[in-house]
C-alpha cells in the first residue's frame, strides 16, 4: 500500500511537471473509453487541430500588421482544474493542522519601566539589557522559523505538501507530534492529492472495467495509463484489443 509520505512527495516532486503540461497541446487520453472511442477521438482531435490552425491563419491575415506578435500558450484546463483543486486541499489541510498542532511564537519581552523599577546599579542595568536582546533575538527566530507554516506568504501547493510530510515523518520544528486522527486526515487528503496529479499526468497505471460487454457476454477491462496506449481484453473468452483491433482470442 502506498504510503503518505509517498502521495505528498508525488504532489511535490510532480508540480513543475504540471507547470510545464499546463501548456503544452492537449493528447487525447484513450483510457477507459475503449479502442474504437480511443481512435475516433485522435481523428477528432486531428480535424479540430486543423480547423484552429485554419481559423488562426485567417485571424492573422485579418488583423493589423503592428498587432502581430507572440501570442498566449492555450492552458490546457483539465491541468488548471487539477493543480487548483490539489493546491486547494494541500493548503487548507496544513491550514488546519498548523491550527491544531503548531505552538504560538515565543513572545517578545517587553522593556522594563525604569522610571517606576529603576536599576540599583549600572552592572544590573547592563545585564538586564543584554538578557532582554538575547530573548528578542530567540522570538524573532522563532517568528520566522522557516518550519512554521504561515497563514501569508508562500501558500503553495509543493510547500504545503512538505510541510505536511515535515509531520508525518516526526521531523522536528515548532509542533507538538501530530495525533492519529490528524495523520489519517492528512494520509486521505494526499492520497486524493496524489491521484489527481498522476491521472492528469498519466504517469499511474490504470484499469477499468467498460460498461460494454464483449460478444460472448464476458467484461471487457481496459488497462492503461503511465503514458502507455490502452490495451482491452474480455474476462470471458480471452480475446484482446489494441489499437489495431483484435490481436488474440
Amino acid at each position: 500500500m502506498t504510503s503518505t509520505a509517498t502521495h505528498l512527495r508525488t504532489c511535490a516532486l510532480h508540480w513543475a511537471d504540471l507547470r510545464e503540461a499546463l501548456g503544452t497541446p492537449a493528447v487525447v487520453g484513450g483510457f477507459g473509453i475503449g479502442l474504437r472511442g480511443y481512435l475516433a477521438a485522435l481523428d477528432d482531435a486531428d480535424q479540430q487541430e486543423a480547423r484552429l490552425h485554419q481559423a488562426a491563419r485567417l485571424r492573422s491575415l485579418e488583423r493589423d500588421p503592428i498587432q502581430i506578435g507572440e501570442r498566449p500558450v492555450p492552458v490546457r484546463l483539465h491541468i488548471l482544474d487539477t493543480m487548483r483543486a490539489v493546491e486547494s486541499a494541500l493548503i487548507a489541510c496544513a491550514d488546519d493542522i498548523a491550527h491544531h498542532a503548531q505552538r504560538a511564537p515565543i513572545p517578545a519581552p517587553s522593556a522594563r519601566r525604569t522610571a517606576v523599577a529603576p536599576y540599583r546599579t549600572q552592572r544590573e542595568a547592563d545585564i538586564a539589557a543584554a538578557d532582554r536582546r538575547r530573548r528578542t533575538q530567540l522570538a524573532h527566530a522563532d517568528l520566522t522559523d522557516p518550519r512554521r507554516w504561515r497563514w501569508t506568504g508562500r501558500r503553495t501547493a509543493p510547500h504545503a505538501a512538505l510541510w505536511l510530510l515535515a509531520r508525518v515523518e516526526r521531523a522536528p520544528g515548532p509542533c507538538r507530534r501530530i495525533t492519529d486522527d490528524e495523520e489519517q486526515r492528512i494520509g486521505a487528503v494526499a492520497a486524493g492529492a496524489a491521484a489527481r496529479v498522476e491521472r492528469a499526468l498519466d504517469i499511474a497505471a490504470q484499469q477499468r472495467t467498460l460498461e460494454q460487454r464483449c460478444a460472448c457476454g464476458g467484461a471487457i477491462d481496459v488497462h492503461g495509463g503511465e503514458g502507455r496506449t490502452p490495451v482491452a481484453h474480455c474476462t470471458g473468452c480471452g480475446r484482446i484489443w489494441t489499437e489495431a483491433g483484435a490481436v488474440a482470442a
